[in-house]
């Protein structure tokens, strides 16, 4: 007889728990892997379809930000309020003010204004609205499936689904020690439907690490609160700026320049570079300053951020990310760890690679699943054929083993990277993990307290 514990671990449990999962989510799987691997290049996709945002010989000094500001608002004269201006991250690249709510997109979850800048000339290159442009659209369908704010929590419960796919297709993998050399080959020569269910199998291996990693991060970034709540780690959702801070100073004819403020705001960090600057929006608003110091892992939304009053001049408040708990650390990891900037080009590539790999399992999970279903019908496969099509597919397939072979190193680097990382920030993790085992101990055993008072009351 079978406890339920038993049953509950059984193979063939698991393997329905899989099935179905691929199932029903499966195509969402691909849509979401095939999607975030194109996005993890969506900048340098955007410059290759719209070459005039690229700067191809920058030559001089950048105007001031009161310059470029100024070229924004002659621009869009009627659009009043905040804008921030993002510094492009390379010479030939533009400055791009963001205006958060325009009303062409007021109701839309999020559909900023764009304003494209040439930052030596101050001259206004392009405005577009989120969603309306290829790459942006495609991140869209990536973090909400163009669906706001249902499709926002959607992909977040994809993700926990993902985790609990990816989980179950390592233990089903599992072949015991013996039999690891087997189960990682690649049968080409025994049909269709073999050829896809070994690929499946090895990409699936391949890339379980990454996946749950996305999928994980990805689900924290689509339900930030639980993260926070179990951390201690309020404000600290990807995009927010912690702190709601309004000037306290009497308005005046002599208001602080962009230009001033940025250099009051470089005062407690010389050495940061500066991302960001958010201009106030009404007489109680504030500068924020966002800076980047060498030690943060977030190269493109940075956590250093320095609020300037814009009447009085002073600093009204820092954050400063060597400060932060462990909690509030952790917190700072997501988003750099879903896109894959926290390892570099390397780690850029590599989740690239995991996200169209997160496509290939779909589509080779359903051929087999269809095979077996009696839909589809299997055929040889033949890479050594003489005809004249296995002669045009032979290089290329020669091609693709090279690349294999290329990727393996770079794998390796990744692993060193991963090491340096961790030796770094290893402290940090581990208060931030016990931190968090502590926090989900006490909800539990608060949980399971509160269910016992509610049954001694029904009873009573």
């Amino acid at each position: 007889m079978q406890f339920p514990i038993q049953r509950l671990l059984n193979r063939a449990t698991w393997l329905k728990v899989h099935l179905y999962l691929a199932l029903i989510g499966g195509f969402f799987f691909a849509l979401m892997g095939l999607t975030g691997g194109i996005s993890v290049y969506r900048e340098e996709l955007d410059e290759l379809l719209n070459p005039q945002l690229v700067i191809e010989q920058p030559s001089g000094k950048r105007q001031s930000l009161d310059k470029i500001m100024a070229a924004v608002q002659a621009a869009h004269p009627e659009r009043y309020g905040s804008w921030t201006l993002e510094m492009p991250r390379s010479p030939h690249g533009m400055i791009t003010a963001w205006y958060d709510k325009p009303r062409e997109t007021f109701f839309e979850l999020y559909a900023p204004l764009m304003v494209s800048v040439n930052p030596y000339t101050a001259e206004v290159v392009a405005s577009r609205f989120w969603g309306q442009t290829a790459t942006t659209w495609l991140l869209g369908l990536h973090t909400q499936l163009n669906l706001d704010s249902f499709g926002w929590n959607a992909v977040g419960v994809l993700g926990l689904l993902l985790m609990v796919s990816v989980a179950t297709g390592v233990y089903l993998w599992w072949p015991g020690i013996r039999g690891i050399w087997d189960a990682l080959k690649v049968r080409h020569n025994a049909g269709m439907i073999r050829l896809a269910f070994d690929l499946h199998r090895l990409i699936g291996l391949l890339s379980a690490s990454v996946l749950l990693l996305l999928a994980f991060t990805g689900f924290n970034l689509s339900y930030p609160s639980i993260l926070e709540t179990l951390t201690g780690s309020s404000g600290m959702e990807h995009g927010e700026t912690g702190r709601d801070i309004v000037s306290t100073a009497t308005p005046n004819n002599h208001p602080v320049k962009l230009e001033s403020a940025e250099f009051v705001a470089r005062g407690p960090f010389p050495r940061a570079e500066l991302r960001r600057v958010t201009t106030p929006a009404g007489d109680s608003g504030i500068y924020r300053i966002n800076l980047r110091q060498g030690s943060e892992i977030n190269q493109r939304h940075p956590y250093t951020t320095v609020w300037v009053d814009r009447w009085s001049g002073q600093v009204k408040e820092v954050r400063d990310p060597s400060g932060f708990s462990p909690g509030q650390t952790f917190a700072t990891w997501i988003w750099p760890m879903h896109t894959g900037e926290a390892f570099g080009a390397t780690g850029r590539f590599i989740w690239f690679l995991s996200g169209i790999g997160l496509f290939i399992l779909y589509v080779s999970g359903l051929l087999h699943w269809l095979h077996r279903h009696g839909k589809i019908q299997d055929r040889k496969v033949n890479f050594i054929d003489k005809d004249a099509a296995a002669a045009a597919l032979r290089p290329l397939a020669y091609r693709l083993q090279d690349a294999a072979y290329r990727a393996g190193p770079m794998f390796f680097r990744l692993s060193g990277l991963l090491r340096q990382k961790t030796k770094l920030y290893a402290p940090q993790v581990r208060k931030g993990y016990a931190m968090l085992l502590q926090r989900l101990r006490s909800l539990i055993i608060n949980l399971i307290n509160r269910q016992k008072r509610i049954g001694k009351n029904n009873w009573e």
